[in-house]
């Protein structure tokens, strides 16, 4: 005779399947219960989905032949799928990964041949409401948030197809994360609490958002805070980063301070260096003179031209040396100044980029 855990249950046939990967372990001990599961069942599906990456329940070697069925019957385990995925001659892999809805997101997973480490680049809107000239995910425009367990399940995603662990994650791929601000946070505790990844190994990057810079500060969390910054001016960060109309640098300038002050975590800056726009050495000097009182490091980002919606290159990248000689003039700032290394720049690599090449495919 077999027990209750053991019987499988037709009545829940009808039903969407549940998506597990992306869920805290409280959520995982919810659903094991409504099931009729003892409560420990929750802490070996847990294991099978962040610790050893499992991507369907025949894994779960530990489970018996009856529950894995039973599970299948209720729920599965990714709840994104690969849409398409890239491969860079660098190892960066890109990949589309479509929601449960039929929209797509990218993610990126980041290889460097001098580290061990990998990072992940995830989404946390489809599209993106901030509208930054020389951005391709803003051309797509704003369709919705996304959740928390869709953040999380990018991460688990890439570790079971690259069947690697990711070690730091950077929520700088679509969108703005602090317009989302409550499922970022709540995906942050995940991301520590399940996925095993240390609040100082992320990174949540924003255009200026100042109301969502304040409401992360109140989690005092350890997590890195990246501004893209983008023009030290305020008329050509208007123009660029439209959203410096509703929230002008000086008040940034002040959010910035006030986080660094709650979290005693240094800031990083990210300057995008467009030709002929934001690389100029007067710009580079007014960088340094801003900065000087920040804790901060300054990341400066080469473009990567992409093509607006009319299939037109608006920016341009500059020379070599504009950008050395931009970089030692921001170095008067006292700060550490990098150009960033580069990846993926032979697969579509900017944000936005391989999402618009996709859907024009598809049309």
């Amino acid at each position: 005779m077999k027990t209750v855990e053991e019987t499988p249950s037709d009545t829940n046939a009808a039903k969407p399947l549940q998506a597990l990967s992306g869920l805290t372990f409280p959520e995982l001990e919810k659903f094991v219960v409504e099931m009729g599961l003892p409560k420990f069942r929750a802490k070996q599906i847990h294991s099978w989905i962040y610790a050893k990456y499992a991507e369907t329940f025949d894994e779960m070697s530990d489970l018996s032949f009856e529950l894995r069925e039973k599970l299948k019957s209720v729920a599965k385990i990714p709840l994104l799928e690969i849409a398409h995925l890239q491969v860079s001659r660098d190892g960066t892999r890109k990949y589309l990964f479509k929601l449960p809805d039929g929209k797509i997101v990218e993610s990126v997973l980041m290889v460097f041949q001098d580290r061990d480490s990998l990072s992940a680049c995830v989404s946390s809107q489809v599209g993106c409401a901030v509208g930054c000239t020389f951005c391709a995910t803003g051309y797509l425009g704003f369709k919705r948030n996304l959740t928390s367990q869709e953040i999380i399940d990018q991460v688990m995603c890439i570790q079971r197809e690259s069947g690697k662990r990711i070690s730091n994650v950077v929520y700088m791929g679509q969108g703005e994360p602090l317009l989302n601000v409550e499922n970022v946070i709540e995906s942050i505790y995940t991301m520590n609490e399940s996925v095993g990844i240390g609040a100082r190994h992320l990174t949540v990057s924003t255009s200026g958002v100042v109301p969502g810079i304040k409401r992360l500060a109140q989690e005092n969390l350890p997590v890195t805070l990246a501004l893209s910054l983008h023009a030290p001016d305020t008329q050509t960060r208007e123009e660029i980063v439209p959203i410096t109309t509703k929230w002008p640098i000086s008040e940034l300038m002040d959010a910035l301070h006030d986080y660094y002050d709650a979290t005693n975590r240094r800031i990083t800056i990210e300057y995008v260096l467009l030709a002929g726009v934001t690389d100029f050495p007067e710009q580079a000097k007014a960088l340094a003179d801003m900065l000087k009182d920040l804790h901060c490091n300054i990341n400066l980002i080469p473009f990567n031209p992409v093509e607006n919606l009319e299939g037109v290159v608006q920016y341009q990248r500059p020379s070599r040396d504009a950008q050395n000689k931009f970089k030692l003039i921001a170095e008067r700032s006292g700060k550490t100044v990098t150009i960033r290394l580069e990846r993926g720049t032979d697969i579509d690599a900017a944000c936005g980029q391989l999402h618009n090449v996709f859907a024009k495919t598809q049309e």
